[in-house]
């Protein structure tokens, strides 16, 4: 694992596709309960027990549409979701201590099979005249684009990154799913007739007046903020770096996890950059979180992926200041139990302590934030303080999954309509995903 000949090969996606036998015999596994636990699971309310039965009855490309109504990133979330403690967690055969369902290999089965084909199986809405600006084209902003080019608005992405996508494209360690699976998703999306403007940063290039002059409607799915900072001495010196960062250099091929690294932090992102480290090549990888083990907010199927790959983790540990000269040494740590300094000896140190929240375009749009600086919404509508600005994903919920973004574009999309075009019917097509609001 360590071999750093072999890196690139480490970085391919851990869970292989299903044969089509494969995908046969485990669809016939499925109860198909009638009170699904597994959709309710779901943000994004999939049919789970449907899409299944539709690939046990040899219907893969039914199966893709049942998925990608509800969710249009199901291809990407067959990958990147935490099954474990959503569908597959929710699963009757958990009940019973048996093996449940596989249902995101089940879903990566009949996407991939849609993919293959090449073709959406829906189309946009008849055009209404009306037309909405999305701020973002993460998971959040491609969402909402997708559903109301299916309710017939016309819809310009607006993306200050060179390629679209967000934490899919730039975030999402690429062990979990690489970057051009994420980009052969939005291609196919965007076969719907979204406009996508990238390079140009709302609030820089282009005032935020200016949409709400252009546009009926805003929608704001800009995410979260930077890295928060450790806030101690040497958090300058060359070699300490922030996860996402660190994670984007390896999706793009420009870093390896060298030397020895201390990734400091105990969500997700830290785990995924720990991992990361190892499968490219790292000596030594340690995590050290401030608290203990079961105090950590990263996901346990997480944390035992990283152990087996040979992380270390040092628990209750504060980091005081980094040690080096010009450029990194070693980190010194405080005992949060007992008290007691020790020092980690390194090369790299990735800081991956969460992100801070968006403060430039809410201001710039002038929306009402909560007290903890996510933008405050309708649960119902996403609707912000502004009748016609809207919000979703990370700005909204501080930091979830790619799945509850999909979910917030989709009530996004239904309330920019209802608020656009109050008491229109919504366009025929639109009928089945809008029952799984």
């Amino acid at each position: 694992m360590t071999d750093p000949r072999g890196w690139r090969d480490n970085l391919a996606e851990l869970k292989r596709p299903l044969s089509r036998e494969e995908a046969r015999l485990e669809s016939s596994r499925c109860l198909y309960c009638h009170d699904a636990p597994c959709a309710a699971a779901c943000p994004t309310r999939i049919d789970v027990p449907r899409f299944i039965r539709q690939i046990a009855s040899a219907d893969p490309l039914g199966a893709g549409r049942t998925i990608l109504e509800a969710n249009p990133l199901g291809h990407s979330c067959a990958r990147v979701c935490p099954v474990e403690v959503l569908c597959e967690g929710a699963c009757v055969y958990e009940g019973w201590n048996e093996k449940p369902i596989t249902i995101a290999r089940l879903q990566r089965h009949a996407t991939d099979a849609v993919h293959a084909e090449g073709e959406l199986p829906f189309e946009p809405g008849p055009d209404n005249g009306l037309s909405v600006a999305v701020v973002g084209a993460g998971p959040a902003g491609v969402s909402t684009a997708t559903y109301l080019r299916r309710l017939g608005f016309a819809v310009t992405i607006f993306e200050k990154r060179p390629l679209p996508g967000g934490l899919n494209t730039f975030g999402v360690a690429e062990y979990k799913m690489d970057r051009r699976t994420s980009l052969e998703e939005l291609r196919l999306l965007f076969r719907l007739g979204c406009a996508v403007v990238t390079g140009r940063e709302i609030g820089k290039d282009l005032p935020a007046a200016k949409l709400l002059e252009d546009f009926g409607a805003v929608f704001l799915g800009v995410g979260l903020a930077r890295t928060r900072s450790l806030g101690i001495p040497g958090e300058d010196l060359t070699g300490v770096v922030d996860a996402l960062s660190f994670i984007e250099r390896v999706k793009a091929g420009q870093a390896r996890g060298g030397g020895r690294v201390v990734v400091i932090g105990g969500g997700n992102t830290a785990i995924d950059a720990a991992t990361q480290s190892v499968r490219t090549g790292a000596a030594r990888v340690t995590l050290a979180y401030r608290r203990g083990l079961k105090d950590m907010p990263a996901y346990d199927f997480e944390v035992a992926l990283a152990r087996t790959d040979g992380v270390s983790l040092i628990m209750n540990a504060r980091p005081r200041r980094v040690v080096g000269k010009g450029k990194v040494e070693g980190v010194e740590f405080e005992r949060t139990k007992g008290g007691g300094l020790f020092t980690l000896d390194c090369d790299r140190v990735i800081k991956a302590i969460g992100q801070e929240k968006e403060k430039a375009l809410p201001q710039a749009f002038n929306v009402r934030l909560n007290g903890d600086g996510t933008i405050a919404v309708d649960p119902d509508t996403m609707r912000t303080s502004r009748r016609r600005v809207f919000a979703g994903g990370d700005a909204v919920n501080g930091g979830k999954e790619v799945v509850n973004a999909a979910a917030d574009g989709k009530r996004a999309a239904w309330g920019i309509h209802r608020t656009l075009r109050p008491g229109a019917e919504a366009p025929e097509g639109s009928a089945y995903w809008i029952k799984t609001l």
